[in-house]
């Protein structure tokens, strides 16, 4: 126990020090910021248009999967400020120190956290300007955000484990690119999935990004009436599935992260 008390004083030292840079590096806000803002807005307006949801609004719909897709973006951040730590040396620095091997990695996932708490506000703001209302209180909306938030820090330990192999911020944006683009956009983030093609359709049904948007409709109460049911498990039990995810993701991908860690800096 106290070990792990050592490690978590350590972890959060890190995330305070991660959290800081925001005041030296402020460009960092408009990933943060700004992006959400363009993301609401842009599909709001230019495709609200187009896009029909059967008995519901596209602008309500639209929230639940903007929270996803930016959050999930978000996560990036883990990946590229570990890959920027381990390029300028700072890791040699932090070896030196009688600090927690795993505090670097906790610490910056940890500070992610704030940042995706930041956006969810930023995008929350934006949603209730383009028309997104929250129907089924307050409790059920902050279990929503709750999960939304879960699911991104699970997806920052997948980035930090890409960071940390890659070892350079352009390879961990290019790489992150790759995996989270098909993730987010073949799902049902900004279209419903029964509008697919048949193999895209099966892949967004099970896909951990819907189920993650679907929970948060339906805990937001952005789910039209007239909406068809969901005939996979996955989508009817979104808030279920998404825990699974997040806990298989966990299980396999922190130790792998802090493990990688523990080499790539003996290595250094």
């Amino acid at each position: 126990m106290e070990r792990l008390s050592y490690a978590l004083a350590d972890g959060i030292a890190i995330a305070g020090r991660n959290v800081t840079k925001i005041k030296r590096v402020p460009e960092i806000l408009v990933g943060v910021l700004v992006m959400p803002l363009i993301f609401v807005f842009m599909f709001a307006y230019v495709f609200g248009g187009s896009i029909e949801v059967p008995g519901g609004s596209y602008r309500e719909f639209l929230v639940g999967g903007a929270f996803a897709l930016i959050l999930t973006f978000g996560a990036t951040f883990t990946g590229a400020g570990l890959a920027d730590d381990m390029q300028k040396g700072i890791v040699n620095r932090f070896r030196s120190l009688p600090m927690s091997r795993s505090a670097v990695v906790f610490g910056r996932t940890a500070s992610d956290v704030i940042y995706n708490v930041l956006s969810l506000m930023v995008m929350a703001g934006a949603g209730l300007v383009v028309g997104w209302r929250i129907h089924n209180g307050i409790d059920r909306a902050l279990l929503g955000f709750a999960l939304l938030l879960l699911f991104a820090y699970a997806i920052s330990w997948i980035m930090a484990y890409v960071g940390l192999r890659v070892r350079s911020v352009e390879a961990v944006n290019n790489a992150s690119s790759m995996v989270i683009f098909p993730f987010t956009f073949i799902s049902n983030t900004f279209v419903p999935a029964e509008n697919l093609p048949s193999p895209l359709r099966v892949f967004a049904e099970w896909n951990p990004v819907s189920a993650v948007t679907q929970a948060a409709r339906e805990l937001f109460g952005n789910i039209p009436p007239d909406a068809a049911e969901p005939t996979v498990w996955s989508l009817q039990n979104p808030v279920l599935y998404t825990l699974i995810s997040v806990t298989v993701i966990m299980a396999v991908f922190a130790p792998l992260a802090i493990r990688r860690y523990r080499t790539a800096s003996t290595k250094s």
